[in-house]
């Protein structure tokens, strides 16, 4: 509860940065629970940061040693699950569950040392939560026994999991990363994970051992689902790669290949290529047009949703190597013109990534946006599909009872009137919100869980040295 110092900073696109201009704001003098809205003009410079300043207590974040486990204690445990039942779903719809991990060990780590050895830490990632471990130093097979609590704000939120290596003044070396998406995690199990390389699609060198406890109300996660999603406070900074370019590639070609099959199937039906398929095609059409009601297209789609329960599609994507490259471009000290020209020449290169990277990420979202629906029908998450199944459940019952008028009307004085009853309200679309939720093939692959070789295993290790 002291001064919050804030900086503003610029950078441009060749990551040049440069700091614009600071305030401060006094955070004891603000009241508790309350939306402040400030306008603190910058001191170095010219112009105004507009800032809503929010400040809240925050519960359920804890280091620990496993001898004072939070959620070991019966009483303290009943005490959580009673604050997240389904009685207590309409209070503070914000706090959602919670999380406890349990770091117990790394075993056969990298060796990032001239010695042969790691001063290995464990950091873990929820959302915008950063914690970490104690530094293990001259080991290979670390133990911290650390146990860590965070409070969910989103239940398809994923845990990240890395281990790096402390390496004094320089920025840590990398050795194992895994992803575990909260609706996967086994409750109160302890489980060995393969360590992933940096792009979370091929096996390093390693293996983790967790153990985990998820809490939550169920009906606040699926309002949750329906809203923004909170963005990542870390940039990531994605470099320009031709394999990712690639890959983007060919999964828009996916989906346009498969809208493309359904469009000749329906134009097979009216060419009738095939009697049966087109005369059922036509009894179809004529009976569906005739008795067709606005309830019927959520009930379509409630109907795919139990076929492909029914039927599961199998098969996943393959894993694929993403691999970065960059350029390194030095300069020389050479005549004024000369000089002149190679920076034009560069600024040239910058702008061209720019646009290729911009194209890129543009295919990124485009075939995110396709497998994410296809997923959705897959089943891909369980608890997002059912929900899905709900809304179209309640929508065709809806649309059944009540006119379609009635409907636009309030979802029109809905839109209208949104700003007027919450100022500060971000506009959003739920459908979206409801999508990015759901994991591309490519995060799919990401947050799959590596199968521990017999290779890998650190009891057979022993059995061959014995």
């Amino acid at each position: 509860m002291g001064i919050l110092d804030i900086e503003v900073w610029g950078k441009d696109s060749r990551k040049h940065e440069e700091r614009l201009g600071t305030c401060k704001v006094d955070i004891a003098a603000l009241p508790l629970k309350q939306a402040n809205c400030l306008e603190l003009p910058l001191e170095s410079c010219l112009g105004a940061l507009l800032m809503l300043i929010t400040l809240t207590p925050c519960a359920g974040v804890s280091i620990s040693d496993l001898c004072v486990c939070p959620l070991a204690d019966p009483g303290e445990r009943k005490q959580i699950a009673q604050r997240y039942c389904l009685q207590n779903s309409l209070k503070d719809m914000k706090d959602i569950g919670i999380l406890q991990v349990k770091v117990l060990k790394a075993v056969d780590l990298l060796a990032a040392d001239f010695s042969g050895k790691s001063d290995p830490f464990c950091l873990l990632e929820l959302g915008n939560d950063r914690l970490q471990t104690h530094t293990i130093y001259k080991n290979l097979n670390p133990e911290w026994n650390k146990v860590f609590t965070f409070p969910i704000k989103d239940i398809h939120d994923v845990l990240e999991v890395t281990v790096f290596d402390e390496d004094g003044d320089k920025p840590p070396d990398f050795l194992g990363k895994v992803a575990i998406p909260l609706l996967s995690i086994r409750d109160g199990q302890p489980n060995c994970y393969v360590l992933k390389n940096k792009d979370l699609e091929q096996a390093f060198k390693g293996v983790i051992y967790l153990e985990m406890d998820l809490i939550y109300n169920p009906v606040k996660a699926s309002i949750r689902t329906f809203t923004p999603r909170e963005k990542r406070f870390v940039e990531d900074t994605r470099k320009l790669s031709k394999k990712i370019l690639s890959r983007d590639v060919d999964r828009v070609k996916r989906i346009t290949m498969a809208m493309w099959s359904t469009i000749q199937f329906l134009k097979s039906c009216f060419q009738w290529e095939s009697t049966l398929r087109s005369a059922v095609a036509f009894v179809v059409f004529l009976v569906t047009v005739w008795n067709f009601e606005l309830y019927m297209i959520p009930l379509a789609l409630l109907l795919l949703f139990i076929y492909n329960f029914i039927t599961p599609t199998k098969g996943k994507v393959g894993s694929i190597q993403d691999s970065q490259e960059s350029t390194d471009l030095e300069e020389g000290d050479d005549e004024d013109d000369k000089e002149s020209e190679k920076k034009g020449l560069i600024e040239r290169i910058y702008m061209v990534q720019d646009i290729v990277s911009t194209v890129q990420n543009v295919l990124e979202e485009i075939a995110s946006f396709g497998e994410r629906i296809k997923n959705t029908f897959n089943w891909t998450v369980p608890f997002l599909s059912f929900l899905a199944c709900l809304i179209l459940a309640v929508t065709t019952i809806i649309l059944y009872f009540i006119p379609l008028r009635y409907i636009v009307l309030i979802w029109g004085i809905n839109k209208f009137t949104k700003k007027l009853r919450n100022p500060y309200a971000i506009d959003n679309n739920e459908l979206l919100d409801f999508l990015s939720r759901v994991p591309s093939d490519v995060q799919k692959v990401q947050y799959a869980e590596l199968k521990l070789c017999s290779s890998q295993s650190p009891l057979r290790k022993k059995r061959s040295a014995l």
